[in-house]
């Protein structure tokens, strides 16, 4: 009766610590990468297209013509390319649950040795994951969850993950593609614009890449210049040769 209580009273004990911890961890990962691949192609591709139209003497009607079509474009094909990535992953991890679970029950005792592989890499002794092999043997669901995340490294896709990922691109390659173009939206002279453009697109960018860094755990200085310099890069690469084939 004593090891009962001692139990017993073990259990509210867990419990408050658990209810009283509280761990701060991100857990938006598939968002912000969809975010940050529209974000990132839409504020540098329509950039470098208004440039090199402005170096190629366009006008701001032009350039804010042909930068709004691309922008469009863009975004119906990154999005798709988003749907079709999360999709075959999507598909991929059926395939998988598939295949595993007819080996559960095709090569039961094999599957656990593998369980019992999996356990021992973590330092555990053999009469400490004896019972839990045993365990999961008896709980068909729990072994192929365990098999799919141990074994594979899988973990289940969100259902809605696809649809998702493709409105969240294309969201986030729209607003990125609007703001270079921003400029040619009240300057007549795409010569002003330009300019205009950059210092906009280069601020942008640099925020951008300030978030970027921040919330993916990288430095978010060097992030925020990393950013910025690929833009300008990639901008006046498209104003030279612009300006090169106009001459």
């Amino acid at each position: 009766m004593a090891s009962t209580k001692h139990v017993t009273s073990i259990e509210p004990e867990k419990e408050s610590l658990l209810n009283k911890h509280t761990e701060n961890h991100f857990t938006a990962g598939d968002v912000v990468r969809d975010i940050i691949i529209g974000v990132s192609d839409g504020l540098t591709v329509p950039f470098a297209l208004a440039a090199g139209l402005s170096g190629a003497n366009a006008t701001s009607t032009i350039v804010l013509t042909a930068g709004i079509a691309e922008v469009a474009a863009g975004a119906i094909s990154m999005g798709l390319g988003g749907y079709l990535a999360a999709k075959s992953e999507a598909d991929h991890y059926a395939r998988e649950m598939k295949r595993e679970q007819e080996e559960i029950i095709a090569v039961p005792d094999t599957e656990a040795a593998e369980v019992a592989e999996i356990l021992a890499q973590y330092g555990i002794e053999e009469h400490e994951y004896r019972p839990v092999v045993n365990s999961l043997r008896k709980n068909h669901e729990a072994w192929l969850d365990f098999m799919m995340k141990f074994e594979l490294g899988l973990e289940k896709p969100d259902p809605k993950r696809a649809l998702y990922s493709a409105m969240t691109i294309a969201i986030a390659y729209i607003l990125g593609g609007i703001v270079p173009l921003f400029p040619y939206m009240f300057i007549p002279s795409a010569s002003e614009a330009v300019v205009f453009s950059v210092v906009v697109t280069l601020i942008a960018l640099l925020i951008f890449g300030f978030a970027k860094g921040y919330f993916t755990g990288s430095k978010p200085f060097r992030s925020a210049i990393e950013t910025a310099l690929i833009g300008a890069i990639a901008s006046a690469a498209a104003f030279g040769l612009a300006k090169a084939f106009h001459s």
